[in-house]
């Protein structure tokens, strides 16, 4: 609750909102970038369960996928904080 009158203060001085927003949009693309990386690994699974020898490519084909969805999400947090 230490984030209260921090959060009272800004709006005061008219930041009250973009604080707030940024707070949000950390949230859902953190959501989004979980979401993405779930499904990722849970079509990977799937394949590899069923064609075991194509194990090797689907999990570095894998590893590649999720490393970009972190660089975007990265990213979107980033802007996320800047614009406020």
């Amino acid at each position: 609750m230490e984030w209260l009158p921090m959060l009272a203060e800004a709006a005061t001085e008219g930041k009250g909102y973009g604080l707030l927003s940024a707070g949000l949009g950390a949230g859902v693309v953190t959501f989004g970038a979980a979401l993405g990386i779930g499904r990722l690994v849970a079509s990977a699974l799937e394949s590899q369960a069923r064609q075991p020898e194509m194990a090797g490519r689907l999990f570095t084909t894998m590893l590649v996928g999720a490393a970009l969805i972190e660089g975007f999400t990265f990213f979107a947090l980033v802007v996320c904080f800047l614009l406020t």
